[in-house]
């Protein structure tokens, strides 16, 4: 299930990139357009920042913006800076694997085929879905 922080992460960054380019957006005036808590938004967005894919300027006439074109930013790249990994079971994941402590063979595990067609699949939509296609 995906979490409020990537849900909450996916919106925001759909309301930046609706902006004209270079446009500096507040977080309170994200905060009350989506509904997200201020301060948990403000955390989000930190995170996006420092994973590169907004910038953000203080002072008067600051606020966050895209860094990236949005037809640059993969929904994988966002999920798994917000959420970690995609896959939904540690020995299927690509990034984060780690094998089952229950399971003594993972190429005949039922669990473990399914998931990985679980895991392809999304990743198949995440990795061919942009920030501009939600926008």
């Amino acid at each position: 299930m995906l979490s409020k922080k990537t849900k909450y992460g996916i919106k925001a960054l759909t309301f930046i990139a609706k902006q004209e380019k270079g446009e500096k957006v507040q977080i309170a005036t994200i905060s009350e357009s989506e509904n997200i808590s201020h301060k948990f938004l403000e955390s989000i967005l930190l995170t996006l920042r420092k994973a590169g894919v907004l910038g953000a300027k203080k002072g008067k006439g600051g606020g966050y913006y895209m860094i990236k074109e949005p037809s640059e930013v993969k929904m994988t790249e966002v999920i798994r800076t917000l959420e970690g990994p995609i896959a939904m079971v540690p020995c299927v994941s690509l990034n984060f694997y780690e094998k089952c402590d229950d399971c003594p063979d993972e190429q005949a595990c039922a669990v473990h085929k399914l998931m990985i067609q679980v895991r392809d699949n999304t990743l198949h939509v995440l990795r061919n879905t942009t920030l501009a296609d939600l926008v």
